[in-house]
């Protein structure tokens, strides 16, 4: 492992105007830097073209999470102030531990109402972090005022308005559970898995429930002593057999988005080898890591300084990722959740 890497070897200029602000029409139409993992020598595709660089008996890994809708607008009853509730993660039943803001008018016994009372809520506790413990109250299905009532948790760069709640979705999100997309997987259309498949790639499906601690800025000076959030994760009996046998027979194991690489490392044995598991992960990728599973990897361009750079990195190398990405800043290329794509291989 490298010993004395800091934050700051992770940073690069990235101009605002580079910031993706809306998703493109087409999915697939997203333009594609192809990055050799060896040599550091790029070239520029378009995303429809990961095809050619798929093989037979190859097997991509896809994170199945779905976005709940899950910023609530809504007024504390007492004055009619306006509040913002971000629900992170369900505790037990009707009790889901929140972020809320303003954060500091909200003690325990705040009581919240939304959609003229649709929904009402209760602080009932502070915990770490400053975040809430709130129980909903509701008649009906919470899923279904949810999708009512809700707006997608879009990262705080992305200032414009989502039209479509569905296009910060990907095609195959099954699972309800995560507060942000596997944003690599968006660039996926079903005609395009399709063509994949008939090529002769195998798919396995895995479940990552990805948490805000995704866009949570690196504070520490060297990046060891930084604090991985932990997110839940499910890899299923079929997928386990599916990565299993595409690393037998000797092909290339390709995840999507850093959520499907982090869900494999955690879930495989030393050997690389994976069986039906749940847990929560806290695994942190950074350069020196040695991959178990993953050969190959397709994701987007990611925050400097981020944990998402430094699991890039441990791939490529840094120096490759850092040049890839200068690269990226000169061509132009579009950054972040709905920006463009790049494939490591």
């Amino acid at each position: 492992m490298e010993k004395n890497l800091k934050t700051s070897d992770f940073y690069f200029d990235l101009p605002q105007e580079l910031i993706a602000q809306d998703p493109l029409e087409d999915r697939s139409s997203s333009r594609l830097l192809v990055l050799n993992k060896d040599t550091g020598k790029t070239e520029h595709r378009m995303f429809r073209d990961i095809l050619d660089y798929l093989n037979p008996g190859d097997c991509l890994v896809l994170n199945n999470t779905k976005v709940l809708p899950a910023r609530l607008l809504g007024v504390k009853k007492d004055t009619g102030a306006a509040v913002e509730v971000l629900l992170l993660k369900r505790r037990e039943g009707n009790i889901w531990e929140t972020l809320v803001k303003p954060g500091k008018k909200m003690r325990p016994g705040a009581k919240l109402s939304f959609g003229e009372g649709i929904l009402e809520a209760e602080v009932l506790d502070i915990v770490e972090e400053g975040n809430r413990l709130i129980k909903f109250s509701y008649e009906g299905i919470f899923e279904e005022i949810l999708d009512a009532l809700g707006e997608m948790p879009l990262p705080p760069y992305i200032t414009h308005k989502l039209k479509d709640k569905n296009r910060y979705q990907t095609v195959y999100a099954k699972y309800d559970g995560s507060a942000a997309a596997p944003t690599a997987g968006l660039h996926f259309t079903t005609e395009l898995l399709k063509r994949i498949e008939e090529k002769g790639v195998k798919l396995a499906y895995v479940t990552l429930h990805v948490g805000l601690g995704t866009f949570r800025p690196v504070k520490a000076e060297h990046i060891l002593e930084h604090h991985m959030h932990s997110e839940y994760y499910q890899v299923t009996a079929q997928a386990a057999e599916t990565i299993n046998e595409t690393k037998k027979s000797g092909h290339r194991v390709i995840c999507v988005g850093t959520t499907s690489c982090r869900t494999v490392e955690s879930a495989a044995d030393e050997k690389g080898m994976l069986a039906e598991c749940c847990g929560d992960t806290d695994i942190f990728i950074y350069p020196g890591y040695r991959f178990k599973v993953l050969d190959g990897l397709i994701t987007n361009f990611h925050l400097p300084e981020s944990t998402l750079v430094m699991l890039v990195s441990a791939l490529a190398g840094r120096e490759n990722v850092l040049g890839a990405y200068q690269e990226a800043v000169e061509e132009r290329y579009r950054f972040f959740s709905f920006g463009d794509c790049m494939a490591i291989f």
